[in-house]
C-alpha cells in the first residue's frame, strides 16, 4: 500500500458480562491523502479573497470569488478527522480515553491553532489598529475589536465578523464546535450505518434551513460577489459565519467518516474518487450558467454533499491495494507538504494582503494598492511566509511544549466544565437533589 501503512492487529480480551471472548483491536493507518485535500482548498480560498486585485477578466472573476463555497470542505475535513481520531474502526464506540478529561481534549485543539492566531495577531495589531483608526472607528471600537479578535469571539457577531484578520472568522466557529464535541462524537459513535445516513440527511437539512432562509430574504440567484453586493450583509454574515452552521458541517464531516470506520474488512470505494472530486469543484461553475445560484445554496446543496463523499471514497479508495490515481496524487509528499502549509497561508495571506491591497494601507505605504502584475508574487510570498512560518513556528518543539503546557494548565482550571469534577451519587441522587 502506497500511501497509507498497513493496519495491524493485537488481540484482547473482552467480556460479554457471560463469556469471554477474542478480539481484534485495528490500529489505524494514517490517511495521508486527506492531509493533501487541503491545499486544493486552501489556495483558491486565497485566490478568491484577492484575485480582483490580479485579473480584470469578469468571467473569472465569477468562477473564483468563491471562497465561500470551498471554507466548508475545511469544516468537512475537520470534522472527518476529529472522528477518524477519537473512535473505533469496525466498533460502535469512541476511545474513552481521548475523552477522560474532555476540557483538555477542548484546550488541546484550541492550542493546535491559537499560538500562530495570536503571533499573527500581535504582530499585525498595527497594522490593524491603524486601519480601524484610519476608518474613523473610534478607540470604543478599535478596542472591542481587539477583544474580539484574541478571544475568538468575533463568528458570534454578524457585524464584526471580519475584523482585523478576516479569515480567522473560521478559528472562531470553530472553537465552538471543539467545545461541543467532546458530548457529540461519543454519540455519533454509537450509531450504525443505517443510523449515521440517516444523520447525515438531517444535517443536509438543517443547513439548508439556514441557506433557504437567506436566499428567500435576498434572492437565489447572483452574478457573484465581486459584482454586486447582498442587501442583507448581516443576514448574510449568520449564513456563512456563524459557529452553529459551522457545527453543523463539522458533524457532517464525522458521519461521514464514522460510515467508513465501519466498513467491512474487504469494502472497496464503490467509485474513482476522482470524479467525486472534479464534480464537487465543478459545482463552482454553475456561476457562468443561467443556474447561477448564490453561494449558500452551491455550498449546501451540490459542494458540501459531493464534497463529504469524495473524502468518503479517497478514503476507502487509500486502504486497498492498487489505490486509483488521484489518491496517490494527494498522498504524495508534495501534497502531504503543501497540505502542511494550509493552516500557516490560511492565517497569513489576509494580513500580507492587507499591506499591499487594503486602500487606506496601501496609500501611505506604497502610495497605492500595487498593480495587477504584482498579484503573482503575493501568491508566492504567501506560500514562502507559510513554509517558513510552519518550519520555524508551527513545528517548534518549544511552542509545541508551551501550547501542550498551557492547555494543560486551562483544563485543570476549567475542570467540571464540560464533565463533572465531582460526580453525582446515583443512589442518593434523589436526597441530594430534594435537599438542595
Amino acid at each position: 500500500m502506497a500511501h497509507v501503512a498497513h493496519a495491524t492487529e493485537r488481540p484482547q480480551k473482552v467480556s460479554d458480562g457471560s463469556a469471554s471472548q477474542s478480539s481484534k483491536v485495528v490500529r489505524k493507518p494514517r490517511i495521508d491523502c486527506i492531509d493533501g485535500c487541503r491545499f486544493a482548498l486552501v489556495f483558491p480560498i486565497i485566490l478568491g479573497h484577492f484575485i480582483r486585485f490580479g485579473v480584470d477578466n469578469k468571467r473569472l472573476l465569477k468562477l473564483l470569488t468563491q471562497e465561500n463555497v470551498l471554507v466548508g470542505g475545511f469544516f468537512s475535513i475537520s470534522g472527518y478527522v476529529a472522528a477518524y481520531t477519537t473512535t473505533k474502526i469496525r466498533e460502535r464506540s469512541h476511545d474513552a480515553k481521548k475523552f477522560q478529561e474532555p476540557e483538555l481534549f477542548f484546550w488541546q485543539k484550541v492550542m493546535s491553532y491559537y499560538p500562530l492566531h495570536f503571533l499573527v495577531s500581535t504582530l499585525g495589531a498595527p497594522m490593524f489598529i491603524a486601519t480601524d483608526r484610519l476608518m474613523k472607528n473610534s478607540w470604543r471600537t478599535t478596542g472591542m475589536h481587539a477583544f474580539l479578535n484574541y478571544s475568538l469571539l468575533q463568528a458570534w457577531f454578524p457585524s464584526e465578523a471580519e475584523i482585523w484578520n478576516p479569515p480567522t472568522w473560521f478559528l472562531s466557529a470553530l472553537s465552538f464546535a471543539n467545545f461541543t464535541l467532546p458530548a457529540i462524537l461519543p454519540q455519533v459513535a454509537r450509531l450504525s450505518k443505517d443510523g449515521l445516513q440517516k444523520l447525515l440527511v438531517a444535517l443536509s437539512a438543517v443547513s439548508l434551513l439556514g441557506k433557504l432562509s437567506y436566499s428567500q430574504a435576498w434572492k437565489f440567484y447572483c452574478r457573484g460577489g465581486f459584482a454586486e453586493k447582498t442587501a442583507h450583509p448581516y443576514l448574510w454574515n449568520v449564513t456563512r459565519f456563524h459557529p452553529f452552521g459551522a457545527l453543523v458541517e463539522i458533524v457532517t464531516g464525522a458521519a461521514a467518516a464514522r460510515s467508513v470506520m465501519l466498513d467491512d474488512e474487504n469494502q472497496k470505494p464503490s467509485m474513482n474518487p476522482l470524479w467525486l472530486f472534479l464534480a464537487s469543484y465543478a459545482s463552482l461553475g454553475l456561476r457562468l450558467t443561467s443556474l447561477n445560484l448564490n453561494d449558500a445554496m452551491i455550498r449546501t446543496l451540490l459542494f458540501m454533499p459531493l464534497y463529504t463523499k469524495f473524502l468518503m471514497e479517497i478514503h476507502r479508495d487509500c486502504l486497498t491495494e492498487k489505490p486509483h490515481l488521484i489518491t496517490r496524487f494527494f498522498g504524495s509528499k508534495l501534497m502531504t507538504s503543501l497540505g502542511a502549509l494550509a493552516f500557516p497561508m490560511f492565517i497569513l495571506h489576509g494580513p500580507i494582503g492587507q499591506i499591499f491591497y487594503k486602500k487606506k494601507i496601501a496609500e501611505k505605504l506604497w502610495g497605492g494598492i500595487l498593480p495587477k502584475k504584482f498579484f503573482p508574487f503575493y501568491l508566492l510570498l504567501v506560500m514562502v511566509a507559510g513554509h517558513f512560518t510552519n518550519e520555524f513556528f508551527v513545528k517548534s518543539k518549544k511552542v509545541q511544549q508551551l501550547s501542550a503546557w498551557l492547555a494543560r494548565k486551562l483544563a485543570d482550571s476549567t475542570k467540571g466544565m464540560l464533565s463533572d469534577a465531582v460526580p453525582l451519587n446515583r443512589d442518593n441522587s434523589m436526597e441530594k437533589l430534594a435537599g438542595a
